[in-house]
């Protein structure tokens, strides 16, 4: 986390958490749910299929949306489907690539837009128009005819909200500030200072830069006008960094100017060169942006280096200089330097320390850290009691365990996660553990890993613990009362609300979601439960209880 005089940590924890309460107003009909298809071996997947075709009636009827493509669970007849029109409009459908100002550009024919706020990974965004006249041209005329955004057909209704709620509270459609708020989702990636310049600085000059990590990762971007702030959020709100992950959710901020104190891979003050830190006599060495991507990634079937969304071709949105180009390339990271963490050099190897001697061992830190990505082996240090290596993918794997789960409580103590100065872990001074279980296992076949093909890492969202657990692949004969059980079994806290998603008639499991009392208990269970085998009568194979942290704060 970097220093900031003027505006203090909380300032910008607050900004982060009126984020997320904005979209939460998106009510539970019309927000599609973070279940996942039965099948899908990935957590935290986003319902919604591109190929449906909704029912829409004639031109003169409000459009609804049909329970048969979005999986409503309103069983009240079609009134429930009926919304009383708002100037804001709920639009569904959208694909993977869109961002803002294809919405804009798409819409603005019906009247006069306010304010967009997209939910990327639902494939959704909120528009509210300056009068309900022009929700009705747009809600009527996409159920008369196909509007398309960004080349695919999208789907309208109205929203129960009147008005969507901005940061900076200002009714002026035409406001704004030049300091955006960035929420990076799905960071599978490091994001750093130098990665965010590199995107962010094509549609306008950037100041300065502040990231911060404490509820996921997020940033705010300080441009040198409000115009060129207003340029960025267009062109980039929705986004992906890299492809298929390092999803951008822009906001606009409420500070109106950063102030760094020092420049290093989480702060940068870029109009004051002469801050930056210096380490051990040697100064900071900016990264090859775009550069080579690192080896590790090709070797692993991450794919090669590759271009990224072009900017809108509307050169509203770009700088005037010739010098940019017309599609802007973001390689994949260059090193891991920017961890910071203490280590001296990288490693595929954690150490964390802070492990309950008698309720943790290598399949339970396994189930915790398998989030973030895949585990190699994992060995009990014998001569530093309540301290394991764990060999992951890849240095950024290791990144991601660190920068979520490093400070975090489990059975009464607090894990401290590091990189590790070992570059593999060894199977030497194999011991008993107290719960009986060897001290060292490898995981290098498991089929739990989670990001074994590019394909299965994209799916993957990387969310920090949360009090809400997101559970999958549950036999659909399974109740609640018996989830309860198996917590109350395995002494381990119960949840206090349940919610299990509407599966597909083919469907062989269910999902769904569990609120626990604090965070510490969710992720007491989910280190416990995650992975439990579920036997059922006569059936051939157990079901593999899967869990994950949920993208939702409550139920």
């Amino acid at each position: 986390m970097s220093l900031v005089e003027e505006y203090d940590e909380g300032e910008y924890e607050r900004a982060a958490k009126r984020l997320k309460t904005v979209e939460a107003e998106v009510e539970e009909g019309e927000e599609l749910e973070e279940g996942e298809d039965s099948d899908s071996a990935s957590p935290g997947l986003l319902l919604g299929d591109d190929d449906d075709t909704p029912v829409v009636g004639g031109a003169e009827k409000r459009a609804q949306w049909s329970s048969s493509q979005y999986g409503s669970r309103r069983d009240n007849g079609d009134d429930a489907h009926q919304i009383p029109p708002s100037p804001v409009v709920h639009v569904r459908g959208l694909c993977e690539s869109v961002v803002e100002a294809d919405l804009v550009e798409a819409l603005e024919k019906f009247g006069t837009i306010c304010y967009v706020m997209m939910m990327p990974f639902k494939r959704q965004a909120l528009v509210e128009f300056e009068g309900v006249e022009s929700a009705d041209k747009c809600v009527a005329c996409g159920a008369s005819e196909a509007v398309y955004v960004a080349g695919q057909q999208a789907f309208f209704n109205y929203s129960t909200s009147k008005r969507i709620t901005r940061p900076t509270h200002s009714d002026n459609p035409n406001s704004g500030n030049n300091v955006l708020l960035l929420s990076v989702q799905n960071p599978l990636y490091p994001i750093t200072t130098d990665v965010l310049y590199t995107v962010c600085n094509p549609t306008g000059n950037v100041l300065r830069i502040v990231i911060f990590k404490r509820n996921g990762i997020q940033a705010m971007v300080e441009f040198e006008s409000v115009q060129s702030a207003q340029k960025a959020k267009a062109a980039l709100n929705g986004a992906d960094i890299y492809v298929g992950c390092c999803t951008m959710k822009i906001e606009y901020a409420r500070p109106t100017r950063l102030n760094v104190i020092r420049n290093d891979s989480d702060s940068w003050d870029y109009t004051k060169p002469y801050l930056v830190r210096r380490d051990r006599g040697k100064g900071r060495q900016r990264q090859a942006i775009l550069g080579e991507h690192p080896s590790s990634y090709g070797d692993n079937g991450y794919g090669s280096h590759c271009p990224l969304l072009p900017l809108p071709s509307n050169n509203r949105y770009k700088m005037g200089s010739h010098d940019i180009p017309e599609v802007v390339t973001y390689p994949l990271p260059q090193t891991s330097s920017y961890m910071g963490h203490g280590a001296s050099s990288s490693s595929s190897v954690a150490m964390v320390s802070g492990l309950h001697a008698k309720r943790m061992n290598c399949t339970r830190i396994f189930n915790l850290i398998c989030l973030y990505g895949n585990i190699e082996k994992i060995k009990f240090m014998k001569s530093v009691p309540g301290t394991a290596l764990v060999e992951m993918g890849d240095e950024y794997a290791v990144d991601r365990a660190i920068t979520h789960l490093n400070s975090i409580k489990v059975f009464g103590k607090r894990l401290n996660v590091c990189v590790s100065k070992q570059h593999a872990v060894i199977p030497s001074q194999v011991f008993e553990l107290e719960d009986g279980t060897s001290s060292y296992k490898d995981f290098a076949m498991t089929r739990n890993n989670r990001f074994t093909s590019a394909g299965q890492a994209s799916k993957n969202i990387i969310q920090p613990p949360s009090c809400v657990l997101h559970f999958y692949n549950v036999p659909p004969c399974v109740t609640e009362e018996e989830l309860q059980q198996l917590c109350t079994t395995h002494d381990v806290p119960e949840f206090i609300k349940y919610k299990v998603f509407d599966a597909k008639p083919s469907s062989k499991t269910i999902s769904g979601l569990l609120e626990f009392e604090t965070k510490t208990h969710a992720v007491e269970v989910l280190t416990v439960l995650n992975h439990y085998q579920i036997r059922i009568p006569n059936g051939s194979n157990p079901y593999t209880l899967k869990l994950c942290f949920s993208t939702s704060s409550h139920l």
